[in-house]
């Protein structure tokens, strides 16, 4: 199986197929890193390794147990029926691969409740675990896993995959690209092909610009796209505190290069005249308290008011 199609991560890789081939692979683990920097790709090329495959191609023996769109954890009923076809038979050969996509959105009952299963997978049977904050997961779970932790790419490592995937840009497309991908691949395809993403984007720049002078008809339309867009939050959210970086980077250095959201370069420079650090540090604080309370899944709208209520009043 050739794994030269993955940028970055070579140690990772190399890493995981001496395993696979010495026989000393464990049966689980976890691929901790940013939405978008590879996760995904590694742990189905390593589950083709696993069941001998030379190609990547559509295989029985990997499930890929991914959270459906409309919910927001992975809660114990989930989880037993992923126990239901983990303690199933391999199809096709004596191996197979469970692949649970964002496992950092399992609740503490469900993790619970798989507990055993990953300390006791049947014969033959691999599980990796892919996550985003490593910090959601139990010890308990943790300590049963080999845990491998993917860092952002190099700029030469975004240039590599920019010249396979995207030939037809230009240099200075590219260099902007590199600095908005801040080192992970998915921000790029998320940039140049969805539309949400971009809309979410710039409608966040929109509520930082006017939060001085949020009046009501303003208010009503921020609810609004806070309501129709509410499984979005987390982009949101992150869209925001990319934005507040910025703005505390340029303020500081009133470097250009640093900027993340280079796109948008002559509103954060703009913007960095509006707001003091001690606002831009404020408006963190409001961003992380909103986080925590949509965590605890409290009521997106109510929520999503007292965000705008309290960067009105700084």
């Amino acid at each position: 199986m050739d794994f030269s199609g993955i940028i970055g991560h070579k140690n990772i890789i190399k890493e995981l197929i001496n395993a696979i081939e010495e026989g000393r692979f464990a049966h689980a683990h976890i691929l901790v890193g940013e939405d978008g920097i590879g996760k995904s790709l590694i742990a189905r090329y390593i589950a083709l390794k696993i069941l001998g495959k030379n190609r990547d191609t559509q295989c029985v023996d990997i499930i890929e147990w991914k959270m459906a769109k409309n919910k927001r954890s992975l809660g114990v009923d989930d989880i037993r029926k992923l126990i239901e076809e983990i303690n199933k038979k391999p199809y096709e050969g004596e191996n197979k691969v469970i692949i649970v996509y964002e496992a950092h959105n399992m609740t503490v009952q469900a993790q619970n409740a798989f507990l055993k299963t990953i300390e006791e997978a049947p014969e033959g049977t691999y599980i990796i675990l892919l996550c985003e904050n490593l910090d959601k997961i139990l010890d308990t779970i943790k300590s049963r896993c080999q845990i491998h932790k993917l860092r952002v790419l190099s700029d030469s490592e975004i240039m590599d995959f920019i010249d396979k995937k995207y030939t037809h840009l230009m240099d200075e497309e590219k260099k902007i690209l590199i600095a908005f991908s801040n080192g992970v691949p998915g921000r790029i395809e998320r940039f140049l092909k969805d539309d949400k993403f971009n809309e979410i984007r710039k409608e966040t720049l929109q509520i930082l610009a006017n939060s001085s002078r949020i009046n009501k008809g303003k208010m009503i339309k921020y609810e609004k796209f806070f309501i129709e867009n509410r499984e979005y939050w987390e982009e949101i959210l992150n869209s925001m505190i990319s934005y507040v970086r910025d703005l505390m980077i340029y303020k500081e250095l009133g470097i250009e290069k640093f900027i993340i959201n280079i796109d948008k370069t002559n509103e954060i420079k703009e913007l960095s005249n509006m707001f003091s650090f001690n606002k831009l540090s404020k408006l963190v604080d409001i961003v992380d308290e909103t986080r925590k309370r949509l965590d605890k899944n409290l009521n997106p709208s109510l929520v999503f008011d007292m965000m705008l209520l309290k960067i009105q009043e700084v």
